[in-house]
C-alpha cells in the first residue's frame, strides 16, 4: 500500500487578512520570497507525494498558475541572463503534478475533502491545511505516511497545546498520554471542547493521512459546528469502530493563517535566510532597544 497522493483545501477566503485577501487568495501571500503554499506542496514533494490535488474556489486562479509555465516570465529572465530566478521559476512547474477542483460552496474541511472523491480513487491520500507550516526540516508527513502503511489506519497530527488553546482545536482522547514513540492511539475525538470538557491538550493539526473509506464517512456526516461539515466528525465516526493513530510534532509549526501567526513564520523563515539573517537580527535587536519598547512598564508598544 503505497500513497502518492495530497489534498490540500485553498478555498477559504482569508477573512483574517482582508483587505489583503480581497483580490490575492490568502495561500498566495508570501513567506519571505515564496507564497504559503509553495511550502505545503514542498512539503508533499518532500514526502514523497508527487500528486498534488488543490480544492480550490472562484477567484483562486494564480493559485495554480504558480505551479504552472511562465513563457513569457522565463524570456525576460533568460533575456537579461538571471539564469539562477528562471531555474527556480521553471523548476516550480516540476515541483509535483499539480491538479485542481473548484469547491463551489464553501461547507467546511469535511467538505472541501469530499471534492477530492473523484481525484483520488480508491486509494489513501494525505491531507494538509494551507495555511499549518510545519519546520522544513521536520520528517512529520513521512512518519504519518509510515504509520498509515503499516496499519491501514487513519493518522493525524497531534500537537501539545497550553489550556488556553483548547477550545481552539479538535481535541483527542488517547489510550496512553506519554507513549515513548510519540504514537498515540486515539478513541475520540472532540471539536473545540471547553477546557472542562477536553480529554487532553492534544490538538490535531493540520495534517492528515486517510483510508478512502473516509469520503464514505463524510457522505454520511451531518453538518456540525457552523453548518459545516467537519472533517473531525468524520473521523469520530470512524474511530468508534477503528482506532485512528496520532503522530506528536514536537518541532516547530506556525499557524500562518492568523495575523500573529503569519508574522512568526515570516521572522522564522527569514533568519533562515543566507542573505537576510544578519541584518534582519540585528534590526530586531535595535527595535527590542527602541523607546517603543524599552522601559515600557506596561508592557505595550508606544505607537
Amino acid at each position: 500500500m503505497t500513497t502518492r497522493k495530497a489534498v490540500i483545501p485553498a478555498a477559504g477566503y482569508g477573512t483574517r487578512f482582508l483587505p489583503a485577501t480581497k483580490a490575492v487568495p490568502k495561500e498566495m501571500l508570501p513567506i519571505v520570497d515564496r507564497p504559503t503554499i509553495e511550502y505545503i506542496v514542498a512539503e508533499c514533494a518532500r514526502s514523497g507525494l508527487d500528486d498534488v490535488l488543490l480544492v480550490t474556489a472562484a477567484g483562486k486562479d494564480a493559485i495554480q498558475d504558480h505551479f504552472d509555465r511562465a513563457l513569457e516570465l522565463e524570456a525576460a529572465l533568460e533575456a537579461k541572463g538571471k539564469q539562477e530566478l528562471l531555474d527556480e521559476v521553471v523548476a516550480l512547474a516540476d515541483l509535483a503534478h499539480v491538479h485542481s477542483v473548484r469547491q463551489g460552496e464553501q461547507l467546511g474541511l469535511g467538505h472541501a475533502v469530499a471534492q477530492a472523491r473523484e481525484h483520488v480513487g480508491g486509494e489513501s491520500f494525505a491531507v494538509l491545511l494551507g495555511d499549518d507550516l510545519v519546520d522544513p526540516d521536520d520528517d512529520l508527513l513521512v512518519r504519518m505516511v509510515a504509520a498509515h502503511e503499516d496499519t491501514g489506519l487513519a493518522v493525524v497530527a497531534l500537537m501539545q497545546v497550553a489550556d488556553s488553546e483548547v477550545d481552539k482545536y479538535g481535541i483527542a482522547a488517547v489510550e496512553d498520554e506519554q507513549p515513548d514513540d510519540g504514537v498515540f492511539r486515539i478513541t475520540s475525538l472532540v471539536e473545540k471542547p471547553d477546557l472542562a470538557d477536553a480529554p487532553s491538550n492534544l490538538a490535531v493539526i493540520g495534517r492528515y493521512v486517510l483510508p478512502p473509506s473516509i469520503f464514505d464517512a463524510l457522505d454520511a456526516t451531518e453538518r456540525g459546528a457552523g453548518g459545516e461539515i467537519q472533517l473531525t466528525d468524520a473521523l469520530q465516526a470512524q474511530a468508534a469502530e477503528t482506532p485512528i493513530v496520532g503522530i506528536r510534532l514536537d518541532g516547530v509549526r506556525h499557524d500562518a493563517g492568523d495575523k500573529l501567526g503569519f508574522l512568526k513564520a515570516t521572522l522564522d523563515y527569514a533568519l533562515r535566510d543566507d542573505e537576510l539573517a544578519e541584518p534582519l537580527a540585528a534590526h530586531l535587536r535595535e527595535l527590542v532597544a527602541s523607546p517603543r519598547l524599552a522601559g515600557n512598564d506596561t508592557g505595550e508598544v508606544s505607537r
